[in-house]
């Protein structure tokens, strides 16, 4: 399965394959498989360095690529743990700037699975007992963990005092996992979410997020209360405008004039900001606005809106830009267009996991389409081409993969790939642009 991912080690596949035979058992859910096994491998999270802990349903990822490149231009010395893996595994612990190298990898894995084996640990739980052993022994000034699925039972929420927690945008997405029925939770399905995001708040600790609808708003505020959190709210605590192609960001210290990002997208301007935001409101680590504006600047994070270079793929589609973004939600979905939006009409191609809403992406494109190509998620249950058909205006054309799609294309007009970070990492392998 992608999930796991294959590699050109031979020492890494062993453990990837151990990896790949873990499932979660149905209806367990909790903390404690990942804290015994953090306990057996003498709770490593505990001694790790100040941690940037960052949740959200779209942009933590990226909050988390302005996080490290920030901390990385002030001169420190970070690791980071993000997901999923587009390409390779190893994409999901960085040490010091790189990403981990095959021996340390396997090394870790082999530790973890060991340690674990009568416990029946899920994937993540696996991953994230390797992470804390790597930036346990690997001395550094800060990390950035990006929480996984929801919040409240993921596995890096076991960390008891980070540098300071962050949540950036709520929507509706996984919501067989974070909207399942349990008594004593939030009705409402967004102030559901905010729940399970918000519980990775801290006792003591900071806790910065962007600004939301009231009723997510104020779950928000009752998790920081019952978890004895110090919050700190778009709106309320600080604040953020663009004006002038620059990022105004005003707090209780003071005002920065900072420069837009290079991602592309409106909303990155958003996610930007709060990872400046988590820097004003903790005190574990000193970055300067220099360095803030120079992190702004370099932070890359692939298939978020990313133009792809030349390549085996690109060139089936010569003379145009191909983009590709793997976002699979709503809130994804009505980022994509309004950055779309500003351009000329794009050729779509689109794939969805079966799971996912078949409207997310193509309902707020619609109108800004030349052609629409549905194609399968390599290894997954996907979406169908009639699956889409309610929200095009345009007959849905099916390709059988990504070098058919664009081989089949008009030679007017742009490309947008979209819809799934499985296909975004397939389309990545294939033209040959591995994130590093």
């Amino acid at each position: 399965m992608r999930d796991f991912a294959v590699s050109d080690s031979a020492e890494v596949q062993a453990q990837l394959d151990r990896l790949a035979a873990l499932s979660l058992p149905q209806g367990r859910f909790g903390l404690e498989t990942i804290r015994a096994l953090l306990a057996r491998l003498g709770d490593p999270q505990k001694a790790i360095p100040p941690a940037f802990h960052v949740a959200g349903t779209n942009g933590k990822g990226s909050t988390c690529a302005y996080l490290l490149a920030m901390l990385e231009a002030q001169g420190l010395r970070v690791h980071a743990a993000t997901k999923p893996h587009l390409v390779r595994y190893n994409e999901r612990i960085r040490i010091a700037g790189r990403l981990i190298a095959d021996d340390m990898l396997a090394a870790l894995l082999r530790e973890v699975l060991d340690a674990g084996e009568d416990l029946g640990p899920s994937f993540f739980e696996v991953t994230t007992a390797a992470l804390f052993l790597a930036f346990a022994r690997e001395a550094a000034d800060a990390c950035v963990i990006e929480v996984g699925l929801g919040g409240r039972f993921d596995a890096t929420n076991v960390l008891e005092s980070p540098a300071v927690c962050g949540i950036a945008t709520l929507g509706m997405d996984h919501e067989a996992f974070l909207l399942r029925p349990e008594q004593g939770t939030p009705a409402d399905p967004l102030a559901r979410i905010a729940f399970e995001k918000a519980s990775i708040a801290k006792p003591g600790a900071p806790l910065v997020t962007q600004c939301y609808p009231p009723v997510a708003a104020a779950e928000v505020r009752r998790m920081a209360e019952a978890h004895g959190a110090v919050l700190a709210m778009r709106g309320t605590h600080w604040r953020v405008e663009t004006d002038g192609g620059a990022l105004r960001y005003r707090d209780t210290a003071g005002e920065l004039a900072l420069p837009l990002p290079a991602l592309a997208g409106a909303h990155q301007a958003d996610n930007a900001a709060l990872a400046v935001a988590m820097l004003r409101h903790q005190d574990c680590v000193t970055v300067s606005p220099e360095a803030m504006a120079e992190g702004i600047r370099a932070a890359r994070w692939p298939a978020r809106l990313q133009l792809l270079g030349e390549g085996p793929l690109t060139v089936l589609a010569p003379g145009r830009d191909v983009w590709l973004d793997g976002g699979h939600n709503p809130d994804a979905g009505e980022a994509i267009a309004r950055f779309m939006g500003q351009r000329a009409p794009v050729h779509l191609i689109l794939a969805m996991l079966a799971n996912k809403d078949a409207g997310a992406i193509l309902r707020p494109l619609a109108g800004h389409v030349l052609s629409v190509t549905a194609l399968p998620v390599p290894g997954h249950e996907s979406h169908g081409p009639e699956a889409f058909a309610p929200f095009a205006t345009l007959p849905i054309r099916a390709a059988p993969d990504m070098k058919h799609a664009l081989s089949q294309l008009a030679p007017d007009g742009d490309v947008l790939i979209a819809g799934s970070l499985y296909l975004a990492g397939e389309v990545l392998r294939l033209n040959r642009e591995f994130p590093d």
